[in-house]
This record gives structure tokens, C-alpha cells and sequence, in this order.
């Protein structure tokens, strides 16, 4: 696997991942009205653009292809962070949560936040997120 910063070109295969992974992954914890509110198949490709470039955002790659994406913003907020349907339980979202609070600590951020979904919970809980926040370790 191969983690690498996002670039434009990025944009609408970030958008189709998150639709899918959602209407897949998450749908053992939400109700279809749920989904469909969370992940409407219409994405504004121009602010999801700003909003990555304005982040520090990262892809994940296994031969070529993309399989998961995250982005922080400079305050710690982990806002995204998606893995690739087929490719759940691999290690990919640990690696990019590790590679972006890396990041933010490295510009000075010592606290991490983000809110999770049912389904992420236990993701985030076994990453030392608590309820409210992760302290980074410096």
C-alpha cells in the first residue's frame, strides 16, 4: 500500500468511495433514509476539492488503485476518512489516521478530534479515541 497526498485529479473517485462505502459499510448500522441523507450520490466536486486541498489530506493505493482517503484539518479535526468497500479490515484506515496525526503533530497539534459514526466507533475507540477527544503522543 502506498499513501500519498491528494491531488485534484483525486476528487471524483474520493466522491464515488465515499458513496459506496457508505451505502455498504454503514448500512448494517443506519436506516436506507439515513444513508441516503448522509450519502446522496451529489457531490459538490469543487468544495470537496477546496475542502481536501485545504486540509491535509491523504490517499491510500494498492496497485493503482485508490482504496481509502482521510483529511485533517490544521486544528487536529480528522473530518474524513474512508476505506474502499472491498477493502475493509487491511489496515488502511489505521495507516492513514497514523500518517495525518504524524502529520498535525509535527505542525504542533496535540489533540485530534472527529465524530464518528456508529459504524467507525470502535475503529476510533481502538485508535485511543475517547468520547470527546485523543490526546496525540508527542
Amino acid at each position: 500500500m502506498v499513501i500519498r497526498k491528494y491531488t485534484p485529479g483525486d476528487c471524483a473517485v474520493l466522491a464515488r468511495l465515499f458513496y459506496d462505502t457508505v451505502h455498504t459499510v454503514n448500512a448494517a448500522d443506519y436506516t436506507e433514509k439515513q444513508l441516503n441523507a448522509w450519502a446522496t450520490g451529489i457531490v459538490d466536486l469543487e468544495a470537496w476539492n477546496n475542502s481536501f486541498l485545504s486540509h491535509n489530506t491523504l490517499v491510500a493505493e494498492e496497485n493503482g488503485e485508490i482504496v481509502g482517503f482521510a483529511d485533517m484539518d490544521h486544528n487536529g479535526y480528522l473530518d474524513r476518512l474512508y476505506v474502499h468497500k472491498d477493502h475493509q479490515r487491511r489496515g488502511i484506515a489505521t495507516a492513514l489516521v497514523k500518517e495525518l496525526e504524524l502529520l498535525a503533530q509535527k505542525a504542533g497539534v496535540s489533540r485530534f478530534e472527529t465524530y464518528a459514526s456508529i459504524t467507525a466507533k470502535p475503529f476510533f475507540e481502538k485508535q485511543g479515541y475517547s468520547k470527546r477527544h485523543r490526546v496525540g503522543q508527542l
